[in-house]
């Protein structure tokens, strides 16, 4: 991609404007909630649900979280490995996550 191409995605986009909706907690919940079920992020179902068009870029199935220094060190302790391990600590907060998974009733049915 060239750098005018580039360029031209970025104009496109500092057109673009974040709007922010505070509609309470059960509209927020549901609207996750069918976002999930779809497979899509919440933003695309609020675009779904205004009528507008979605991007058909598939979605990343990832989950995300901050993590300050001070929790790299707890998880440091709670895996037993070199807080400096970043890697090992991330690879094996990953896993932790998929054995809770496993681990819930609900996962066998």
């Amino acid at each position: 991609m060239s750098t005018i191409d580039k360029w031209n995605k970025e104009k496109k986009a500092v057109r673009a404007v974040q709007v922010a909706f505070d509609l309470g907690q059960e509209v927020s919940h549901r609207i996750r909630y069918e976002a999930l079920e779809k497979g899509i992020n919440p933003p695309d179902r609020i675009r779904e649900i205004l009528g507008l068009p979605v991007s058909s870029k598939p979605v990343r199935p990832r989950l995300s979280i901050s993590l300050t220094a001070k929790d790299f060190e707890l998880l440091a302790l709670i895996f037993d490995v070199p807080v400096a391990d970043k890697l090992k600590i991330r690879q094996l907060a990953a896993e932790k996550l998929v054995a809770y998974i496993g681990s819930r009733p609900e996962a066998s049915a």
